[in-house]
């Protein structure tokens, strides 16, 4: 018999008039959870270690995702973290998964990370892979070009992000360690579960492409996972993805939370209570989830995604061995046509205070360096695991359509990761910088970019990971 676990779910109001949510959870544990079926018995090829550590901010701050906001934040419903698992193969190479519920990680804060770990554990950069849930509930970042808060926060609010993003560094160090620390004997085995819920949300109209719903446009509704087993068979940790936004809640809830995948790893961890679930985003860039809107919605959505990881896990799944090798590379994406100093002066003029922002950081790039970048270095990151899984990290907003074609390129054995070690912009494909509309143009204001990126981003993205994969490969 398994658990049973009632959860209520109640829209508040909460200081400051704003909309604020409450959670009561009523368990009664009638029996143990199941813990479902660990890898074929043999010996632990692997070690691995475990950490998480909480990094919801203790004070009002910022949140990000959404330009219409107006306030920081206004309390907490779910608290927020930053988790990690260390994988250690046969011959001692050591790296590091690290996932969080943040939007994601800015480049200038993932070097200053890296360069830490890099430091204190002898961890290499393409050892070290930071990923992000894309939660459009959790704190700002600081950023140089102040994205999606910069124009809108005052002296004071810009000084709490800056504290809050040096305290968040830290701590994203010290689960590292933590993790490193953690390890021991273990078993890896790599399995798909399914979710429905995903929508693509690129619809076409006469004034062009916007955001709505398209049940026609391209998804991808697989649920890749790793699952980490002790030496006799316990689980440990399941590391899981999806491909879609965490957008079901909207701009108006003030307080932080993971949306689904706050809900889809506290489900799983309440099953397992001895385990620990981590949520990697995918390719998810021109994906929302389907319906949106609510709490109970958001919480539907994650419990589905949990179920059926759950159920999956109890299933045949595929042993994870060695050896594990790792690359990591900057892939420069092409900026074509940047705007004239004559049209970011005018722009710089609007009425929109996020059209101000944009233009007035440009004119200041153009003071400061004579010209504005011509391109973007983009994060490609790939982990090998023997001949038994691939798992492709690509930094920025990536559009479903890359992991869909790398996956038919390289196999069902592969996973395709999107907001890996930088989110600076939405990484569209081919079609959809030509077809334009929000993911192929309009969002560069809010990334305070000098875009649209070129369309022949797609197919260098593509051909790099190709060559990383090879090498990785053998072939």
């Amino acid at each position: 018999m398994d658990r049973k676990l009632t959860r209520r779910v109640f829209l508040t109001t909460v200081a400051g008039g704003g909309v604020g949510l409450t959670l009561d959870c009523a368990r009664r544990a009638v029996e143990k959870p199941t813990p479902g079926k660990p890898a074929a018995a043999g010996p632990a090829l692997w070690k691995a270690g475990r950490a998480k550590i909480v990094i919801t901010p203790r004070k009002p701050v910022w949140q990000t995702g959404y330009g219409a906001r107006t306030k920081p934040s206004e309390g907490t419903f779910h608290e927020l973290h930053a988790k990690a698992v260390a994988l250690e193969d046969r011959s001692g190479r050591r790296a590091v998964l690290v996932t969080s519920d943040l939007l994601g990680f800015p480049a200038v804060v993932a070097k200053n990370i890296a360069d830490r770990v890099r430091k204190e554990y002898r961890l290499r950069r393409d050892r070290l892979m930071l990923t992000s849930t894309h939660t459009h509930g959790g704190p700002a970042v600081a950023s140089p070009n102040g994205f999606l808060y910069g124009p809108r926060t005052t002296v004071e609010q810009q000084r709490d992000i800056e504290d809050y993003t040096r305290e968040l560094e830290d701590k994203v160090v010290a689960v590292v360690g933590s993790a490193l620390r953690d390890l021991r004997p273990a078993r890896l085995s790599f399995g798909h579960a399914q979710a429905s819920f995903a929508l693509n949300r690129r619809k076409k109209t006469e004034k062009g492409y916007v955001i709505g719903e398209n049940p026609e446009g391209p998804v991808d509704h697989d649920v890749p996972f790793l699952r980490v087993d002790s030496e006799g068979g316990e689980l440990r940790a399941v590391v899981f993805g999806y491909a879609c936004h965490n957008t079901t809640l909207g701009a108006t809830i003030y307080q932080f939370h993971g949306d689904y995948a706050g809900f889809a790893q506290g489900w799983l961890e309440t099953r397992h209570p001895d385990a620990m679930a981590l949520f990697v985003e995918g390719c998810g860039g021109d994906i929302n989830p389907h319906p949106r809107g609510t709490l109970e919605l958001a919480q539907q959505h994650g419990d589905s995604l949990a179920v059926a990881v759950d159920g999956a896990m109890s299933g045949r799944l595929q042993p994870v061995g060695g050896p594990l090798k790792t690359a990591f590379e900057l892939l420069p994406l092409p900026f074509p046509t940047p705007p004239s100093r004559e049209d970011l002066q005018k722009q710089s003029e609007s009425k929109d205070v996020y059209q101000q922002w944009y233009a007035r950081h440009m004119l200041r790039v153009l003071e400061r360096d004579g010209r504005l970048p011509a391109s973007y270095p983009c994060p490609l990151q790939v982990w090998q695991f023997g001949r038994d899984l691939t798992l492709i990290a690509i930094g920025g907003e990536v559009v479903v359509e890359y992991a869909l074609r790398l996956k038919k390129a390289f196999g069902d054995r592969t996973w395709v990761a999107g907001y890996s070690n930088d989110v600076f912009a939405y990484v569209p494909s081919r079609r959809i910088v030509e077809e334009g509309g929000y993911e192929g143009a309009s969002a560069m204001i809010y990334y305070v970019q000098p875009g649209p990126f070129a369309p022949s981003v797609e197919e260098a993205i593509v051909s790099k990971v190709g060559e990383m994969v090879a090498q990785l490969r053998g072939k």
